[in-house]
C-alpha cells in the first residue's frame, strides 16, 4: 500500500473521490476540503490512541494534557516512572494504565523499535502492534492513517465515521456495518481520502475540533 506524499497529492485524491461519489463532492462544497490531519507517528500519538479509545475526543485530550503537565514529554520512560494512582489522577482507567505501561515496557525493553516498525508495509506495522494488549485495529487504523498515511485505510470501528456514511445518505439506513465496508470499497485504492472527508462531514456538521 503506498503513502500519501504530500498535501498536494491528499488534495488531488480527494478530488478522485468525489468523482466516485457526488455525497461527498457536496462535503468539499459546503465545508472546503479536511484538513490533511497528521500526528508524530511516536510512542505519545499511541499513548493519545489508547485514550481515545471508546471515549468523547474532549475527555480523551483532557487526559493527554494533563499527563503533558505531569511529566513534560510523554516518553515511554517518563510513563514508567509513574505509579497507577499518578496515572489514575490524569484521568486512566485501570486498562489504560495496563496497555500504556505494556507498550512503554515493550519500547523501553527493545522489544518495538517504533522507528523501523514506521519504515514497514502496512499489514507488517498492524501485525506487530496488533500483539500488544490493549491495542485493536481501531488503534492501529488511526495510527497508519493519520501518522503514516497510508492510502487505502478505511475504519470500520471507527463510530464517527459510520456516524457519517449514514448521514450522507451514502447507504441505505438499514444498512450494516458488513455493508459499508462493501460499499466503501468504491473508493480504493484511496479509502483513506474518503475517509478523511467522511470525519470532515461529522465534525463540521458538530462544530468539533480534531487534534
Amino acid at each position: 500500500m503506498k503513502k500519501i506524499k504530500d498535501e498536494a497529492e491528499f488534495l488531488v485524491l480527494c478530488d478522485w473521490c468525489t468523482e466516485q461519489e457526488s455525497g461527498l463532492d457536496t462535503v468539499i462544497r459546503e465545508y472546503g476540503y479536511p484538513p490533511f490531519w497528521h500526528r508524530e507517528p511516536n510512542f505519545a500519538t499511541l499513548v493519545l490512541t489508547i485514550l481515545e479509545q471508546q471515549v468523547s475526543l474532549a475527555s480523551a485530550k483532557a487526559a493527554f494534557v494533563r499527563l503533558q503537565e505531569r511529566v513534560g514529554e510523554i516518553t515511554p520512560e517518563n510513563i514508567l516512572k509513574l505509579s497507577d494512582e499518578e496515572l489514575r489522577s490524569c484521568y486512566f482507567s485501570r486498562q489504560k494504565t495496563v496497555y500504556t505501561r505494556l507498550l512503554a515496557r515493550e519500547i523501553v525493553d527493545r522489544k518495538l523499535d517504533l522507528d523501523a516498525l514506521n519504515q514497514l508495509p502496512e499489514e507488517n506495522i498492524r501485525e506487530s502492534l496488533l500483539r500488544l494488549k490493549g491495542i485493536g485495529h481501531w488503534t492501529v487504523d488511526m495510527y497508519v492513517l493519520m501518522s503514516l498515511h497510508f492510502s487505502d485505510i478505511f475504519p470500520p470501528g471507527d463510530l464517527a465515521t459510520i456516524k457519517a456514511v449514514y448521514e450522507l445518505k451514502l447507504v441505505p439506513p438499514e444498512a450494516s456495518k458488513e455493508e459499508i465496508i462493501r460499499y466503501m470499497e468504491k473508493f480504493a485504492p484511496y479509502r483513506s481520502m474518503a475517509t478523511y472527508i467522511l470525519w470532515h462531514s461529522y465534525i463540521q456538521r458538530r462544530r468539533l475540533t480534531l487534534e
